[in-house]
């Protein structure tokens, strides 16, 4: 079982409204100060949270219980004044997890009330959580041929294709920075992997390197599929042997 919290701001659109229309520079910050806040508050449960869209994040909350939840929301609601709501889902899958996550802020079925946070009764999630991590390789070079929006909109490419790709694979992508992302799964093998390497090298003469970790909850399965990134790096950097993925589990 793998548990998975989307947390959105509510009543966002009226809300920008009030601030006038020279607001942008405004909800830039306010984003950016939510998201780090997220990051910091879940982290420090050894938890991991995603961008998807601006006013809505994924949070991988393997082990973390209701009461959590009702914590970080107070500390959050102490900092900012918009509303927000958590949605918790539990699946056999992060898609699962997440539609389940989304159903019950649909149908208003309450974990807390008070606390506005929304979820079908919370099982034990045991499954391990899989990270892949992939990053461009040799994005120095594909930097030195294009322009710097021009490496933005291949980057957005790879993003979309990757995203299709694992989706249909109950698997989410999340764009990380720079030329990195991240893939949350339960089962994606090397096979495929390897079948979505052939295809971006095909369509657009690009290689990625991808790092593998697995383990119980979000924070140590990005440690260890960071690892793996970087002890591929050293097994290049060495010349003992060239290798595109590597996988480390806990």
């Amino acid at each position: 079982m793998i548990q998975l919290t989307i947390i959105k701001i509510t009543g966002y659109g009226p809300w920008t409204l009030t601030l006038g229309s020279d607001r942008e520079h405004r909800l830039q910050m306010l984003q950016a100060s939510l998201y780090k806040e997220i990051q910091n508050l879940f982290s420090e449960r050894n938890c991991l949270a995603f961008p998807n869209r601006f006013d809505e994040i994924f949070v991988i909350t393997n082990s973390l219980s209701i009461d959590d939840h009702i914590e970080i929301q107070k500390q959050l609601v102490k900092s900012f004044e918009l509303g927000l709501s958590m949605s918790i889902g539990q699946g056999n899958t992060p898609f699962e997890a997440s539609s389940n996550a989304d159903q019950a802020r649909r149908t208003n079925i309450m974990l807390s009330k008070d606390h506005n946070i929304f979820g079908f009764p919370l099982g034990k999630d045991e499954n391990s959580i899989r990270i892949i991590h992939m990053d461009v390789d040799g994005s120095t070079s594909v930097s030195a041929k294009k322009s710097p929006y021009e490496v933005s909109l291949l980057i957005i490419k790879l993003y979309s294709e990757m995203s299709e790709f694992f989706l249909q694979r109950n698997s989410l992508t999340f764009f990380m920075g720079g030329d990195n992302f991240m893939i949350i799964s339960s089962s994606v093998n090397k096979d495929e992997i390897i079948k979505f390497l052939e295809i971006v090298k095909q369509k657009y003469d690009i290689s990625f390197n991808c790092g593998i970790g697995t383990a119980k909850t979000g924070r140590d399965a990005a440690k260890l599929a960071t690892q793996s990134l970087d002890k591929i790096r050293e097994l290049r950097d060495s010349g003992k042997r060239e290798t595109r993925i590597l996988e480390i589990t806990c």
